[in-house]
């Protein structure tokens, strides 16, 4: 169970109508968010992963001690949700150091996970997880093998895999079915508000039964808030994007929870446990 630790107006659908120099200036609700998912995790016995922005903990410490502090682990989403894919290997890697270090900081804990904003390491940046390993990072789960207009690798392996010989660094992407020769979403995201949640479990159940993995699943604190401010100007498809059911999120959450056992990534790659604070 993953959280990647955004707001409503730091999306990539509204990167054209909020610029990041308007970010302070927003009505930031990743507070209340975040506590809502903690009490619910709480509710249910979860303990999960949370991605989350540099930009957040610089601003909101308080959430990311307590994240910590109730059990959960915590993971870097780089500091301001730039695409991985818009930056040069340079940019990328002091993105990722200056994150690491900033959430290890403020949470008093050793940061061992990354995932990119928008699943942004495709085939043209493959060159982002040898940064990652060399900026001290365990693991990844940047990746998606679908095909889809913003990210994904189609032909890349379905579960967790070690893309450098000779080393232990994980990549995990986000869960996908096979049916009818494809891959079809089933990790999270707005697909989990789109599909009836009866077609979402059977997805899960499929992966657990016939491929005898663990799924990897994730949603944002914005996506349990249908009360959010609305930003104005942009398209009917990022519209239908970020609104779609978000008055229906939590309560599947809560069906989600107690249909299935979750836990944080490291618990799950138990590889991971032998990792020290780089």
């Amino acid at each position: 169970m993953t959280v990647d630790v955004e707001d409503y107006f730091q999306v990539e659908a509204f990167f054209d109508h909020v610029q990041r120099d308007e970010w302070d200036r927003r009505e930031c609700r990743i507070e209340r968010n975040i506590d809502r998912i903690l009490e619910l995790f709480d509710e249910t016995g979860t303990k999960a992963t949370f991605f989350t922005l540099g930009w957040i903990a610089e601003r909101y410490p308080d959430v990311v001690r307590r994240i910590v502090k109730e059990g959960h682990e915590l993971a870097s989403h780089g500091l301001a949700h730039v695409r991985a894919d818009q930056q040069s290997r340079a940019m990328f890697t002091a993105d990722v150091r200056r994150a690491k270090r900033l959430l290890e900081d403020t949470g008093g804990v050793g940061v061992h996970g990354y995932r990119a904003a928008s699943f942004s390491i495709t085939r043209k940046n493959l060159w982002a997880l040898n940064a990652l390993e060399d900026a001290g990072y365990r693991y990844s789960s940047s990746t998606v093998p679908l095909r889809h207009d913003l990210y994904g690798i189609p032909e890349q392996p379905r579960f967790a895999f070690y893309p450098f010989e000779d080393s232990r660094f994980i990549e995990i992407p986000v869960t996908t079915v096979r049916r009818w020769g494809a891959n079809w979403p089933s990790g999270g995201g707005g697909y989990f508000r789109l599909l009836p949640y009866a077609v979402f479990k059977q997805n899960l159940q499929a992966v657990i039964s016939n491929d005898k993995q663990p799924c990897m699943f994730y949603f944002h604190p914005w996506e349990i808030d249908p009360q959010q401010p609305r930003v104005e100007g942009a398209s009917l498809k990022s519209r239908f994007r970020h609104y779609l059911n978000l008055d229906r999120t939590y309560s599947r959450l809560q069906r989600l929870l107690g249909d299935f056992r979750w836990d944080r990534v490291d618990r799950i790659y138990p590889v991971l446990e032998s990792a020290t604070r780089q």
